[in-house]
């Protein structure tokens, strides 16, 4: 109608202060031609959601799929702000030396995140706050390794990235529905709420995890599989590759972050190995059970 106010404010945003503006001129020749990159930036709390604007023009290029592995690696310096690798997509690794607030990896898209302490820093990481509350939050695919503890809510609504922290916050896992978390260390109460999907492996060397545990909804069951296995994929074959899995992650988690933890756990694997926790969703196991009973039972047609 004719009496319609329209509100002709324009608002401002600060996206042309952002940081991924800087990151976006630096990848121009990974963004039109392919080609790898490498950047090195320092980073403040001010920084917020590094990573989404450029992950935005590499979708915007190359769709869902993105660049191949690790074609722009950002090497950055100092405290990610909120939202630290919010939706990064395929193609793109962060590395952050230093730490980074809340909701770090949320949405992640199939990027990397490797954050860890100064090789200088006097602090213990596995005994430190490395990253906020509610980190990778909705994320559905990526990898991420915090030398560090995260904060609560740790990899709540997950449903397809794969990580490994030193510790964790309350209500790890929380409403989980897909991919894969390690936690090397001791996790806050109501682990594993509303968890219907994906795995959790769980250092417990203390032998009280299971108080912890929120068990409406999950199992808990020990590692099983060869170790040696090479895996082709991460995410391939759920019910039996544990063992392997959880290597390739730990030793994942040494190359990217230089942990410690990693280290001296690969160093005496046997000893550890039986410490760990396998957290599985019952009903995430039925699933897979039936699939795999569905795919035993397909004959080929004739003539193949």
């Amino acid at each position: 109608p004719e009496s319609a106010v329209v509100n002709t404010t324009t608002q401002y945003h600060g996206l042309d202060k952002a940081l991924d503006n800087e990151f976006i001129v630096g990848a121009q020749m990974a963004l039109e031609n392919g080609e790898k990159v490498v950047l090195e930036h320092d980073i403040s709390n001010l920084n917020r959601t590094a990573g989404t604007m450029l992950s935005y023009e590499v979708s915007k290029r190359y769709g869902a799929e993105g660049l191949p592995d690790d074609t722009i690696h950002i090497q950055l310096e100092g405290t990610g702000g909120q939202s630290f690798g919010a939706f990064l997509t395929n193609g793109i690794t962060l590395y952050l030396i230093g730490d980074a607030n809340d909701y770090t990896g949320k949405g992640l898209s199939g990027g990397r995140i490797a954050i860890y302490p100064p090789a200088e820093s006097a602090i213990v990481p596995e005994n430190s706050i490395i990253v906020g509350n509610t980190v990778l939050y909705g994320a559905v695919d990526g990898e991420c390794y915090f030398r560090g503890v995260a904060g609560e809510r740790f990899g709540v609504r997950n449903s397809g990235a794969i990580a490994v922290v030193e510790g964790s916050g309350d209500h790890c896992c929380e409403y989980m529905t897909g991919g894969c978390v390690v936690v090397l260390g001791e996790t806050g109460r109501n682990f594993a709420a509303g968890m219907s999907g994906g795995i959790a492996y769980v250092l417990d060397e203390a032998g009280d995890f299971e108080s912890r545990c929120n068990m409406a909804m999950v199992e808990l069951e020990p590692i099983t599989g060869d170790a040696t296995t090479k895996l082709s994929n991460l995410k391939a074959d759920m019910l039996s590759e544990d063992a392997a899995r959880l290597r390739t992650l730990l030793e994942n988690h040494a190359r990217y972050t230089n942990s410690k933890r990693a280290h001296d756990i690969l160093a005496d694997w046997e000893a550890y190995l039986p410490k760990f926790h396998k957290v599985m969703p019952t009903e995430y196991r039925r699933a897979l059970n039936e699939m795999a009973e569905q795919d035993a039972h397909v004959q080929p047609a004739a003539g193949e």
